[in-house]
């Protein structure tokens, strides 16, 4: 499932042709994705303009001049690319490729800036769902996350007064969205890594006994910020080149530490240790025993 990073990067990769533009027209080719579309999906969506196109998590986030917000989540699959002046571009290159095939189109919006947004899914595990910005709080899909890892409240007190009475591991505490929004399994073995702390590690080890956070906390916090920073980073700089010339995103992937490097030598400096993979809460987890404690 595409993470917060590749999310940001399909935000940026749309922007330029749906913020300030009107949909035109909107084509939805099924009845459902992964929740069946509203009724009224479709007239409720066109004409209307496109006043910002946010992030929340691993949503986009467009705001519509109707007040109300097109909520969409990319699921397993899901993927956007962008037809205009004959040129097809995809916002967005994945661990895991996005599916070429066009029988998968499944929701088609027709900008007056010129250019088709198409959303292709093969598995059929993204949603789109219009709601009021007033409601938008109380939208389950958004109520109960947790704090935006790159925002201005995530630091280490907070992420150690939330682990702090947790009995799960530490990776599975990252993975909670409750905890921390938009992590997911790449970026949570990336900056556990980074940290030097086992994916093993009990959660409430981040805090001390008075719930003050501890070394672990901030470096953790810390490593979360630098590994999502380059990711985006990445993204956005590959980005320019889709503007302007390749239409491709070069992505993080060839900068993965640790994830997807089993059996390869620890980059850590001085390290001698080996990445092994274990399956954890059903996710493969790749780390280096002898660095990570």
């Amino acid at each position: 499932m595409p993470e917060l990073p590749e999310v940001e990067t399909v935000r940026r990769g749309l922007q330029p042709v749906m913020e300030g533009s009107q949909i035109v027209k909107a084509d939805a080719r099924r009845k459902d994705l992964r929740f069946p579309f509203q009724k009224d999906f479709v007239a409720r969506l066109t004409g209307q303009t496109v006043t910002g196109l946010g992030r929340r998590a691993k949503y986009l986030l467009a705001d519509l001049a109707s007040g109300e917000v097109l909520l969409m989540h990319l699921g397993m699959s899901g993927s956007f690319r962008v037809i205009k002046d004959e040129d097809e571009k995809a916002p967005g290159k994945f661990h895991h490729p996005r599916s070429a095939d066009r029988a998968h189109d499944h929701v088609v919006f027709h900008m007056s800036s010129g250019a088709a947004v198409i959303f292709n899914d093969p598995r059929r595990f993204g949603y789109m769902k219009v709601i009021a910005r007033k409601a938008l709080d109380d939208e389950p899909l958004l109520r109960g996350l947790g704090p935006e890892p790159l925002g201005n409240e995530f630091d280490a007190r907070m992420l150690a007064r939330s682990c702090a009475s947790k009995k799960t591991s530490l990776k599975a505490a990252l993975l909670d969205q409750r905890v921390v929004a938009g992590l997911g399994n790449i970026y949570v073995c990336e900056a556990l890594y980074r940290a030097h702390l086992s994916p093993r590690r009990l959660a409430a080890t981040l805090a001390t006994k008075k719930g003050e956070p501890t070394d672990h906390a901030k470096r953790l916090v810390s490593a979360i910020h630098a590994v999502l920073n380059q990711a985006i980073k990445a993204g956005g700089s590959s980005l320019r080149d889709h503007r302007q010339t390749t239409g491709e995103l070069g992505y993080f992937q060839h900068s993965f530490q640790v994830y997807d490097r089993e059996g390869q030598k620890c980059q850590t400096a001085g390290c001698s240790g080996i990445v092994r993979r274990f399956t954890q809460n059903g996710r493969s987890t790749f780390w280096c025993p002898k660095c990570q404690k």
